[in-house]
């Protein structure tokens, strides 16, 4: 009893230091995104001194400066969105089916809305195909036909979500490769978008995505004490009291907005739902109360300064920030697996 006694306050102690070091560590990943989102603003075919940024924004002068810095925040704050939603699905996918490979494409959402574009545009023509609307129905629809055929009418398991997205992204992928081969017009709309890229968006598309990533997030980000208890497993995870098909439903609906709203807006963005996490995950550990946070900070944190290497490497042009993420997030998930810090 004495020796149980003594130990409480050490590791109440523990408990007190590892949760200030994780806050502290917290204010300085915002505080590096603050620096990465200034670099987005300034750093371009034309670069801007980052202390002109802040006077530039403030106060707008119509000078060739100002209307670069305006010119750019739109594709900064469509790479905050489209960077958080992706980190958070992924961290979302990966606690509900247990699965440390999980990423925003398990559920079948990158195959949906891939689909509902192609047919949009061979509908209604390339232009209509190019609208953030046109990638949404088909991401949400494929994502609620996987949640339904691996529940099957019963308990929706983590094996069974994995085999009913893979099944369903199989057949999509068909669709779309059938329709893109027999129709020129609709593969060019197809190569535009699927390349994955924060350029050549309109800026109505931060407004067009913004509602599902805020209602995502905020459905994401109170999953939180939930997810912990479903790691435990099922059979732990209701003698705790926790409800894990409620948990799991809500899981899928937050992680399919998110995942909705940035690939219709980017298109498909490989790795950032893979490996945001997984780095995450090796100094917060496996608490989603930490997790989720971090990922938050952290996911438009690799996106951002993948676009913005993009802009550099291939000056006067760019290269898609899809192609440049693999890039610049494996070696931080590599050294995750080495460290042998990556499981759930």
């Amino acid at each position: 009893m004495s020796v149980a006694v003594a130990r409480a306050p050490h590791t109440t102690r523990v408990r007190g230091s590892r949760a200030l070091a994780l806050g502290l560590g917290l204010v300085g990943a915002v505080a590096l995104l603050t620096l990465v989102v200034g670099l987005s603003i300034a750093v371009g075919a034309k670069p801007v001194p980052l202390g002109e940024v802040w006077s530039a924004w403030r106060q707008p002068d119509g000078s060739y400066v100002s209307t670069v810095v305006a010119s750019r925040i739109p594709r900064t704050q469509l790479g905050l969105l489209v960077g958080a939603a992706l980190a958070v699905a992924g961290v979302v996918i990966q606690g509900l089916t247990r699965n440390p490979l999980g990423d925003p494409g398990l559920l079948g959402v990158n195959a949906g809305a891939s689909a509902s574009l192609v047919a949009t545009a061979a509908v209604l023509g390339g232009a209509a195909g190019r609208s953030v609307w046109a990638a949404v129905p088909g991401a949400l629809v494929a994502a609620f036909a996987v949640y339904l055929i691996g529940s099957g009418g019963r308990r929706a398991t983590p094996v069974r979500l994995v085999l009913a997205g893979a099944a369903v992204s199989a057949v999509l992928v068909a669709v779309v490769e059938a329709i893109t081969l027999a129709n020129p017009t609709v593969f060019d709309t197809y190569r535009f978008w699927v390349v994955g890229s924060l350029a050549g968006r309109p800026e109505s598309t931060v407004d067009a995505v913004l509602p599902f990533v805020v209602v995502g997030l905020l459905l994401c980000l109170f999953l939180a004490r939930p997810l912990n208890a479903l790691a435990l497993g099922d059979e732990a995870a209701v003698s705790l009291g926790l409800r894990a098909g409620r948990t799991r439903l809500l899981g899928a609906a937050g992680a399919t907005l998110l995942c909705a709203a940035a690939v219709a807006a980017v298109g498909p963005v490989a790795f950032v739902g893979l490996a945001v996490p997984h780095v995450v995950r090796s100094f917060t550990g496996a608490d989603h109360r930490w997790l989720l946070p971090y990922c938050l900070v952290l996911g438009p944190v690799l996106l951002l300064v993948a676009d913005v290497l993009g802009r550099v490497v291939a000056r006067p042009g760019e290269l898609p920030v899809g192609a440049v993420t693999a890039f610049v997030g494996a070696p931080f998930l590599i050294l995750a697996v080495r460290q042998g810090r990556v499981g759930l």
